[in-house]
């Protein structure tokens, strides 16, 4: 019986996220249509990576027999910490408000809100996933830190994507340029005091609207 309300829980999140990212598309195919340009189409790209994690994290859900092996979970972890950033990443395409005309700001506004609320939830359902499975090993202390450090582990790769301009398939393509560059902040943080304020003040957003999801759900 519980393991059935799981499977209806996770098909009715599914349904919804599908949903929305629908509508995100729609609303992205309308400003293409009305506008007569492609500008934010990239959004959708960027969504799709957002749900990457997502998608890893369902999988070992759905296949439960993938939790049960240690390197099948390191994988799908190592995967998903790379993938995760992409999923709020999509926050910092309000910058394009400030240069991007051919629509009202209204709706621009209103279709990277609709991209960066959509691609925050793939996020924080893919961490929740992570947390369910961690918990399984770890004390519930213990994920909670986790948890928040991995809140700005992707606050970094916000900043490393949005500023050095670094995708996520570089690390497998440059390895040694990208790891170069995130070496020389670590090393040198004084030197690189906007990567660490973004970090940070990024980080801190992303734990407060976190930590208020948790809040919500236990109290539904």
């Amino acid at each position: 019986m519980i393991k059935a309300l799981k499977e209806a829980g996770r098909l009715k999140q599914t349904v919804f996220m599908i949903l929305i990212s629908l509508f995100c598309f729609a609303a992205s195919v309308f400003r293409v249509i009305y506008s007569g340009t492609y500008a934010l189409i990239s959004l959708n790209w960027n969504l799709f990576l957002a749900f990457v994690p997502w998608a890893l994290t369902s999988l070992s859900f759905i296949k439960p027999a993938l939790q049960k092996k240690p390197v099948s979970i390191a994988l799908i972890f190592l995967f998903w910490l790379l993938f995760f950033p992409n999923a709020p990443y999509i926050i910092t395409d309000l910058f394009h408000l400030r240069v991007i005309k051919s629509m009202p700001v209204w709706y621009d506004t209103m279709l990277i809100m609709s991209y960066a609320w959509t691609g925050l939830f793939y996020g924080f359902l893919s961490l929740w996933d992570i947390e369910s499975i961690l918990e399984k090993k770890l004390s519930y202390p213990l994920v909670t830190f986790i948890s928040t450090i991995l809140l700005f582990v992707g606050s970094f790769g916000i900043y490393v994507g949005r500023y050095l301009r670094w995708n996520t398939w570089d690390l497998f393509t440059k390895p040694q340029e990208i790891l170069s560059e995130i070496g020389d902040r670590l090393i040198n943080p004084f030197e690189h005091l906007t990567t660490w304020g973004m970090t940070i003040f990024i980080g801190c957003f992303l734990n407060i609207l976190y930590w208020s999801f948790r809040l919500i759900r236990r109290r539904v």
